[in-house]
């Protein structure tokens, strides 16, 4: 049997999923597992990074048996905004809040896309994605962020 990429992007995605499986399983091995009724800190991420690396065998599989286009040139300006992006809402969320940093974070990495426009339509639904944000996780979880950071005098 002869070892034949015949298309590199989903063989190099397969690739890319399973190292980041091996990376996660690695760093959480030192995590309780649990049971499915009475799960352990490692039980999440254990389960997600076995649905990772089975999803990645198949795009790898799937990338020596079909023929596909090869990799195009890497979109550094669109991976730097989202990193950025991502960034930017880590430091704002103490300091302006969960909604302000969550402005940030849809902007950003929406403003990484060609096709991005200002439209009332995705702005209704950037707003009620934060009002979502806010209700699950602040007030339905009580995660420990806040609405208005300290900037703010929160």
């Amino acid at each position: 049997m002869s070892f034949v990429i015949r298309d590199q992007k989903n063989f190099w995605t397969g690739v890319l999923y399973i190292g980041f499986a091996v990376a996660v399983l690695l760093v959480g091995r030192g995590y309780n597992f649990g049971s499915a009724s009475r799960m352990g800190p490692g039980y999440f991420p254990t389960v997600l990074a076995g649905l990772l690396f089975f999803f990645g065998l198949l795009a790898l599989i799937r990338g020596m048996r079909k023929e596909g286009a090869p990799i195009g040139p890497i979109a550094w300006k669109a991976a730097a905004l989202v990193l950025l992006s991502m960034a930017a809402f880590g430091f704002l969320l103490e300091r302006a809040g969960l909604p302000i940093s969550l402005v940030v974070l849809i902007v950003g990495c929406a403003s990484a896309s060609d096709r991005f426009r200002f439209e009332w339509k995705a702005t209704m639904l950037a707003i009620g994605l934060i009002l979502f944000c806010v209700l699950v996780f602040i007030k339905g979880l009580g995660l420990p962020m806040p609405v208005l950071g300290s900037w703010f005098g929160s």
